[in-house]
């Protein structure tokens, strides 16, 4: 059954508005002994506290055009940017998987997902409290999830964890440098807890290619040769959310590549 669209327009809504929250995340979540609660929403720059009419998604940004009302100090493009997405990606979850409990949980992982891409652009790290509670709701979620099982989640989250474990440990043995960080290697294991090991191929396969591609580009940029540190994360995030969306038709290439013939 099509979902309406209003519907659609509400859960985009929705999004949105989650997604200011999310901004508030991924400013605070990296500091310190920081609080995604207290002290209310302010100007990260004057500190002067926000009315509700600087709260608005999307269309605070319009009205006080980029700038802090208070100090006048530009607005960073990514709160209109993160809420955005966060309603895109809100009305194609729904309009995928209609209202339902699978709609839900999913919008749970591509946010929290969201918020790790911008984490670790930021910062190059991806925290613990996002990716361990994530492996564990993603195997309990799997009990619910009639798109997979809980043995697929299970090995997933295993195996997702194990292969960037093996992969990092050779390229330090190699090296005799860290090559991925334990944020990635975890990232991984929620990805595989939550989309199941059939998502693994697919995810490693073209976040490694976009991946390598973007730190050559970074390498010849930068000038810093082998030195060159990209944050993988956001690659990995962003294969898996394709993944979420057109998993059936990967799902199909899969059996026409190892079988080589059309189901």
């Amino acid at each position: 059954m099509q979902t309406e669209p209003a519907f659609l327009l509400l859960a985009a809504l929705f999004g949105t508005i989650i997604g200011s929250f999310l901004n508030v995340v991924i400013l605070r979540l990296p500091e310190e002994n920081g609080s995604i609660v207290y002290p209310a929403s302010h100007c990260p720059k004057c500190l002067n506290p926000l009315s509700w009419y600087e709260n608005l998604p999307i269309l605070s940004y319009i009205i006080l055009r980029g700038k802090c009302s208070h100090c006048h100090i530009s607005i960073s493009l990514q709160y209109p940017v993160v809420e955005t997405l966060s309603g895109l990606l809100a009305a194609a979850i729904c309009y995928k998987f209609n209202f339902s409990i699978q709609a839900g949980a999913y919008f749970l992982l591509a946010a929290a997902l969201l918020v790790i891409i911008f984490i670790d652009i930021h910062h190059q790290i991806i925290p613990d409290i996002i990716s361990l509670p994530g492996i564990i709701l993603g195997f309990l979620f799997s009990f619910l999830n009639s798109n997979v099982t809980w043995q697929s989640s299970l090995i997933g989250l295993l195996l997702g964890g194990g292969v960037l474990y093996t992969i990092a440990f050779l390229y330090s043995l190699l090296r005799k440098q860290d090559g991925m960080g334990g944020g990635d290697i975890k990232l991984l294991a929620m990805i595989g807890a939550w989309l199941g090991w059939q998502s693994l191929p697919f995810v490693i396969l073209i976040s490694s290619a976009t991946g390598s591609v973007v730190g050559l580009i970074a390498m010849r940029w930068q000038k810093k040769g082998g030195s060159t540190r990209i944050p993988f994360g956001p690659f990995l995030s962003c294969s898996a959310l394709i993944y979420l969306f057109y998993s059936e038709r990967i799902l199909y290439f899969y059996h026409l590549y190892i079988t080589g013939q059309w189901p």
